[in-house]
């Protein structure tokens, strides 16, 4: 059963000098969901994450966190919420098992109860056998293990993700995605930033994508990508004449001669494909390969946003700096 709306954003309006970071983002995030905010490079991300954690204020607007007003309650949100950024903020000259008590003494946990939640999370992270180490031995994979340790001491019921697997190998990335994915199972509200569509795709309940300062699309990613048109079914041929005929019996066929292949617009549903396929069949035309191409999170950002994702995106957050 849902708790209904964990994050509620209206008309949030940020400007640092004369430029303008946010113009009127609205968002909703439902309780024990994972929401991913996209965009590119400056497009206001980080500045969004700093709001909602109380960190700066919003120029205009309003925004709440479990039912507590950003602005006018500042500490009710900070008792419910956790913050992993983009930079670690684990103490190297610490253990980890110290820098994890550090936490759990800051937010007054009883010793005996922070010293059990530490021992809880260093065996859940798999840090046991490193808890003594100082943490300028961890590898960044364990680093940022240790980092989302620290912000759930606290058990908070939101956490905000800026970032958390930026500069981390793909198997460090996918243990995160294991770590993040049992956060949410556990009914945890997770508000996620991110520069790979991918870990999007993997892990967002729903996604919104922020461009110039504001929400250009929103939904599930599936819905997203239906928004999209592109899908087509790529057929390729053994011989030039098996593909001239095939082109002659399919007008709106997209033709290939150096691979022999023909593109075909479609969704790729087993009543067109079979259609297809029969057609080609009726007139002696064998298909030696057939793939289904559907737009993917890099057509819809392209799409909504005009951008590439290649040199537009960037792990270094949002460009002007909250001073």
């Amino acid at each position: 059963m849902m708790r209904g709306s964990a994050i509620t954003a209206s008309g949030l309006c940020k400007r640092f000098g004369e430029t303008t970071v946010l113009e009127g983002v609205d968002l909703e995030v439902e309780a024990g969901t994972v929401l991913a905010l996209l965009g590119p490079n400056g497009a206001g991300k980080t500045t969004v994450v700093r709001i909602l954690s109380t960190l700066i204020p919003a120029d205009r607007g309003t925004a709440s966190v479990e039912g507590h007003d950003v602005a006018a309650d500042p500490g009710g949100v900070r008792k419910l919420i956790g913050v992993t950024g983009q930079f670690s903020a684990v103490d190297a000259l610490l253990t980890g098992e110290e820098n994890l008590n550090l936490i759990a003494d800051l937010r007054h946990l009883p010793k005996a109860a922070g010293r059990a939640r530490v021992a809880e999370l260093l065996t859940r992270f798999e840090l046991t056998d490193a808890a003594r180490r100082p943490a300028s031995t961890y590898s960044g994979g364990m680093r940022r293990r240790l980092d989302l340790a620290m912000t759930l001491v606290g058990s908070p019921a939101v956490i905000f993700l800026d970032e958390p697997t930026t500069g981390l190998d793909p198997r460090s990335r996918r243990t995160m995605w294991e770590n993040i994915r049992g956060l949410a199972a556990s009914g945890v509200t997770i508000f996620l930033t991110t520069q790979y569509l991918d870990e999007a795709d993997q892990l967002a309940n729903r996604i919104a994508v922020l461009d110039r300062g504001r929400i250009v699309a929103e939904g599930t990613p599936e819905q997203l990508k239906r928004r999209i048109p592109g899908g087509h079914v790529r057929l390729q041929f053994a011989s030039e004449a098996a593909l001239a005929c095939a082109a002659g019996l399919i007008e709106d066929g997209s033709r290939g001669d150096q691979d022999l292949t023909l593109q075909v617009p479609g969704e790729g549903d087993v009543a067109s494909l079979r259609h297809l396929l029969d057609q080609l069949d009726d007139a002696g035309v064998e298909v030696e390969q057939i793939s289904i191409h559907t737009p993917d999170l890099d057509d819809v950002f392209f799409a909504v946003t005009g951008h590439a994702v290649a040199g537009d995106w960037s792990a270094s957050g949002d460009e002007v700096p909250a001073s």
